[in-house]
């Protein structure tokens, strides 16, 4: 195969106009990883933090190309790979940033490496295009709900449920984790939308705000970084969790997601039985010529779910 490929990558921290698109070198394989064929990648706010400089301390190698979400075939294995063969299908999140830099070579791009342990084979009843938008969303909700041990039964309010994370965050604690009542909040025109994805009570944040909200929640996830002012819909003993704010609420915890294709396969029952379904904003796929479109979209706040890319071509 050739070992040069076409990506998108940045030189320098910056705003979409950093974004370069050409030629970069496909990765060279470790033992324990596969080469991925990328027939979709996905975008996260972490993408456009690292590239504005907003995340600190985080070793980038320049130049970087971005993205953690993907689903492809694989092309390549290296020596010490086992559970995985040429031609699988397979998603999941390549960057586990708990354990060191960012890989230099992300998803954005038309071949990259990742460990056999990030990844999983992809549900048959999905699209590439579905399997991408799910693994770093669908983890760090997931992780949110393990980190309390959320039990059935309990009561959780989600701030953002329109988002990414929120949307699965909903359907999470329908469908796996058994809340006896989901409480999320949204603009006027999604309230329909999330009321279809399973949320019991959807909070239109234009009209009312937290404190008028009378009930206590057993749990309080908050995927927009809004915990100083949200937690005061936690009863006295809730735990919250705050997604993204790096200075959350004293009572709030935040944490950096763990990638793992086991937890990908713990969910693989759910996702082909439909329980759990991907919510993709409805102006994707953006082609991979327009990445900078696609991060400006994600950027406004205005996206509906995940920003999903492909063909990558």
């Amino acid at each position: 195969m050739d070992y040069i490929q076409k990506a998108w990558f940045y030189e320098q921290h910056g705003t979409t106009e950093v974004l370069q698109y050409g030629d970069f070198p496909v990765p060279q394989l470790g033992d324990n990883q596969v080469l991925v064929r990328v027939r979709a990648a996905a975008l996260n706010p972490v993408d456009f933090r690292l590239r504005n400089g907003e995340i600190k301390d985080t070793c980038l190698e320049f130049p970087v190309v971005p993205g953690c979400d993907v689903a492809g075939v694989i092309v390549d294995e290296g020596d010490n790979v086992s559970k995985f063969s040429k031609g699988d299908e397979v998603y999941g999140n390549i960057q586990n940033f708990n354990t060191g830099r960012p890989k230099q070579c992300g998803t954005l791009t038309q071949y990259t490496a990742v460990e056999e342990s990030l990844i999983a084979l992809k549900p048959e009843n999905m699209s590439f295009e579905e399997a991408a938008s799910f693994p770093l969303a669908l983890q760090t909700a997931q992780e949110g709900f393990d980190r309390v041990n959320f039990q059935r039964g309990q009561t959780v309010f989600i701030v953002g449920g329109a988002g990414g994370v929120g949307s699965l965050a909903i359907q999470l604690a329908k469908y796996v984790y058994g809340a006896s009542k989901i409480a999320t909040t949204t603009s006027t025109g999604n309230v329909d939308f999330l009321r279809q994805l399973g949320a019991d009570m959807v909070i239109d944040y234009t009209k009312q705000s937290y404190d008028q909200i009378p009930q206590k929640f057993d749990f309080v996830l908050d995927t927009i970084g809004d915990s100083h002012r949200s937690y005061v819909v936690a009863k006295e003993k809730a735990k919250i969790i705050d997604i993204a704010n790096p200075s959350p609420h004293p009572r709030a915890e935040s944490y950096v997601v763990t990638a793992s294709g086991c937890n990908l396969e713990k969910l693989r029952g759910y996702i082909e039985c439909e329980k759990l379904k991907p919510v993709i904003d409805p102006i994707c796929p953006y082609a991979f010529s327009n990445v900078r479109e696609a991060f400006k979209h994600l950027e406004s706040g205005r996206a509906k779910g995940k920003i999903v890319i492909s063909p990558i071509d």
